[in-house]
C-alpha cells in the first residue's frame, strides 16, 4: 500500500471514532505517520486534552482500530500542541 492511501485509510478510521470523541466534548486529528515505527501521531484536543479517560479511548480504541485495519500501524501516541504557543505565530 502506498503511503498517501495509508494515511488516506488512517484518516477514514479516525474520522469514523470522531463522533464519539465529539460527544464527549473532544476532537481527533490526524498529525503523522512514521513508517519505520510504524506509529501514528493524533492531536487530542477540547475535553480529550485533559481527560484521564483519553489514554483509554486512544490505546483501546483508536490504536485497535487502527491495528484490525491496517496491520502496518503497531501504535498510536498522541500530541500536544500548545494552544498559546501556536498562537503567537
Amino acid at each position: 500500500m502506498e503511503t498517501a492511501e495509508l494515511i488516506a485509510k488512517i484518516k477514514s478510521v479516525l474520522a469514523e471514532a470522531e463522533p464519539y470523541v465529539a460527544g464527549h466534548g473532544g476532537h481527533i486529528s490526524f498529525v503523522d505517520w512514521e513508517p519505520e515505527a510504524g506509529r501514528v501521531l493524533v492531536n487530542l484536543q477540547g475535553a480529550c486534552e485533559h481527560c484521564s479517560l483519553s489514554t483509554i479511548t486512544l490505546k483501546f480504541g483508536l490504536e485497535e482500530a487502527l491495528k484490525k485495519e491496517l496491520p502496518q500501524v503497531r501504535e498510536v501516541v498522541a500530541v500536544f500542541f500548545d494552544s498559546h504557543a501556536l498562537s503567537t505565530f
